[in-house]
This record gives structure tokens, sequence and C-alpha cells, in this order.
């Protein structure tokens, strides 16, 4: 009992007033960002891209330094920690993205209005996953043990497996339910999401790729949200860091589809990640260790989690992959 009362958490930060004004601020912070994109027809250069994303970082890092002068290190490390951690695995599920898209052939100026309803259903998804994660964890403590374990199966998996390689969106099983159960619209339908034919409205194809958009970023889901989880346990600290990742998701997925080959060694990296968060989770657990020592911890953590992603990149880098014959993506029937 006393080891579970010291569990070493951040203090709370779940007032009404945070959650309604950070919500506020994201939605007005989407409605930014579709706004400009709209205005670049639905494609956004590289150099765009890639100034849109430092925009995101510079807004989230602002955010953490914000949280630093108002709640101090206790509460700021976490967040900076569950971000980084966050941000990372979210390439490896951009990657995933730029298979489903080649996959059904989706245009790249439909591409965006695909990602922005992804998004949009991500952080419903990830705030329901979130407040019930860690309303299980602060009434049964032992599931820490279970995300630990979790944590180092999935780094076991990403390590040993080609996990894109094995990903096929046409076997999805949600996309295979509403192909079966749904009216897909036959005309042309640009990039809408429903059409009326006759007296009928039917799905496009268009909202079947959103379909298997939606249910791969819940996949993922299962596996970041512990990761953040195993960091922090405090809701908005997790809800948070999740949010400010996946708010730059858009633009960084314009950056990863032109450096999409030369990012290969970062699955390894992201799998010494898991594990190590989830050998340390089970640690905290299990020892308790006082505050002073988990901020030293925290602090720790994310130079570690820094220094082996920067070096995942570097190695893509110096040792580039072989180059092999390419197969051209087919296309469900």
């Amino acid at each position: 009992a006393a080891r579970q009362a010291r569990c070493y958490l951040a203090p709370r930060l779940g007032t009404p007033a945070l959650w309604v004004g950070f919500n506020l601020v994201v939605a007005l912070l989407v409605a930014i960002d579709l706004g400009v994109v709209r205005q670049r027809g639905g494609v956004l250069s590289g150099r765009a891209a890639a100034g849109w994303t430092g925009v995101w970082v510079g807004l989230s890092l602002a955010f953490a330094a914000a949280l630093w002068a108002t709640h101090g290190a206790t509460v700021a490390l976490p967040f900076v920690t569950g971000y980084v951690v966050e941000y990372a695995l979210s390439v490896d599920n951009l990657f995933v993205f730029l298979m489903v898209f080649g996959y059904f052939k989706v245009p790249a100026h439909h591409q965006h209005r695909l990602l922005y309803w992804g998004i949009i259903g991500a952080l419903v998804m990830r705030a329901t996953l979130i407040v019930t994660g860690a309303v299980l964890v602060s009434r049964f403590h032992w599931l820490l043990y279970l995300f630990g374990a979790f944590l180092l199966f999935t780094a076991a998996k990403m390590a040993f497996s080609k996990q894109e390689a094995d990903v096929d969106p046409g076997q999805n099983r949600v996309l295979r339910l509403a192909r079966r159960f749904l009216p897909v619209a036959q005309a042309d339908s640009g990039n809408r999401f429903f059409l009326r034919e006759g007296r009928w409205l039917k799905v496009t194809p268009l909202f079947l790729v959103l379909v298997v958009v939606e249910t791969t970023d819940l996949l993922f889901a299962l596996d970041s949200i512990p990761a953040v989880l195993a960091i922090s346990q405090d809701p908005f600290v997790v809800y948070s860091s999740n949010v400010c990742a996946i708010l730059g998701l858009r633009s960084l997925f314009f950056v990863v589809a032109s450096l999409m080959d030369k990012f290969h060694r970062l699955k390894t990296g992201l799998a010494l990640v898991l594990a190590f968060v989830g050998l340390k989770l089970v640690a905290e657990t299990f020892f308790a260790p006082p505050d002073e020592t988990k901020r030293w911890l925290i602090a720790g953590s994310l130079v570690f989690i820094a220094l082996v992603l920067a070096a995942s990149v570097g190695a893509s880098v110096l040792w580039p992959p072989r180059a092999g014959p390419k197969r051209a993506p087919t296309r469900a029937g």
C-alpha cells in the first residue's frame, strides 16, 4: 500500500479550465492548418511541409516551457519525454499510411483530406483510450506490470519482424466488413466520402480508405499509449503529449513521403526505446523510487531516448539500404 501511495507520479493537472482551454487552442490550430492546406490546393511542397513541421514542434516546445514555468520539471519533463516517444512512433505509423495511399492509388490532392479526418478520429480515439487507461491504472496499479510486459513484447515484434511488409491494406477486416454491408458509389466522387446515387446515399471509395486509416491508427495507438502511460499516468500529460505529436503528423507526412527509404534503421531504434521504457516502467513500479530520484530518472530517460533516435537516424544516413527491385503496389479489386 505504501508503495502504491508513493506512485512517483507527477502532480495531477486535470482542472476543467486547463482541459477546455487546451482543446480550444487545438481546435483553432487545426482550423488554421486546414485553411492553409486548402489554399495550397491540398498538397504541401517538401519545403512548406518542413516549415510547418518546425512550427508544430516549436509550438509543442513552447507549451512544454509553459508547463515548466507553471508546474515545474516534474510535469514538463514527462510531457517532453512522452511527446518525443509518440512523435517517433508516429513516423513508423506514417510509413504504413504511405503504403495504404499507394495501395489504393489515392491522388496527392486527396491525401490531405484523409489525413485531416484521420487526425480528428485519432484525437477522439486516443482521448478515450488515455482516459480509460489512466482510470484503470489508478484503480488497478498492477496493470503497470502488464503495460511493461506488453511494451517488451511490442519491442521484440518490432525488432524482429518486417511490419510494413506484413501489412496488406486490402485484408483489413473492418474494410472487408464495410465493403460487404455498405453500399459503395460507382460514380466519380472526387474528394467526398458520401455520394447520393438516385434515392440512396452511398459511401465512396475514399471513405473506405479512411476506414483503413482509422483502424490502422487505432492499432498503433494500442502500442503508443501504453508507452506514454509508462512515462506518466497523469491523463492531461499523456493526452497533451499525444495531441501535440498528432497535430504535426499531416505536415510530417509530406516530409516523410520524400524520405521514406532513408530511415530504414529507425525501427531498430524505436524497438530499443520501447524495450527501455517497458523495463523502466516495471522497475520503477516495483521499487517505487523517491520523488527526487524520479526526477533524475525522467531526465535521464529523455536524454537516452533522444540519443537512441538520433543514432538510428544517423545510422540510416551513414549506411543506406541496399538497392533492390521495387514492386509496384497493387490495388484491391
